[in-house]
């Protein structure tokens, strides 16, 4: 029923820019927490960039300056802008959310993962 579909991501050289996005659809939902993690090969999933219904944003350290988190409520969508990229920034990069489904319990979804490749 809820899907969370993302776009965005490609290959860019580094010091390029990207604009991921991710949109919930599946009914009324009400979100809490929209956001993304990124997994590179060999290493953990990690939490990049979180935003609350009421625009309230963290980020983690590595991202800090360079990639902004923002939100669109009305289309249930989040966006994560990716500026002055470095070659470590290479991973697959996940949309979640936290949130319920009319008359239902608050979970947490995922999009489907989207590639961002940093490499000249």
């Amino acid at each position: 029923q809820v899907q969370l579909v993302e776009s965005g991501g490609g290959l860019v050289q580094p010091g390029g820019s990207l604009r991921l996005s991710c949109a919930a659809s599946g009914g009324i939902l009400t979100i809490y927490v929209m956001g993304w993690y990124r997994q590179a090969p060999g290493k953990q999933r990690e939490l990049v960039a979180t935003i609350t219904s009421d625009g309230n944003t963290g980020y983690a350290d590595f991202v800090k300056g360079r990639f902004t988190i923002s939100r669109d409520n009305a289309k249930n969508t989040v966006y994560l802008q990716m500026n002055n990229l470095k070659p470590e920034d290479t991973a697959v990069y996940y949309c979640y959310a936290y949130l319920a489904p009319v008359g239902k319990r608050v979970d947490t979804y995922w999009g489907q993962g989207t590639q961002v490749t940093v490499s000249s």
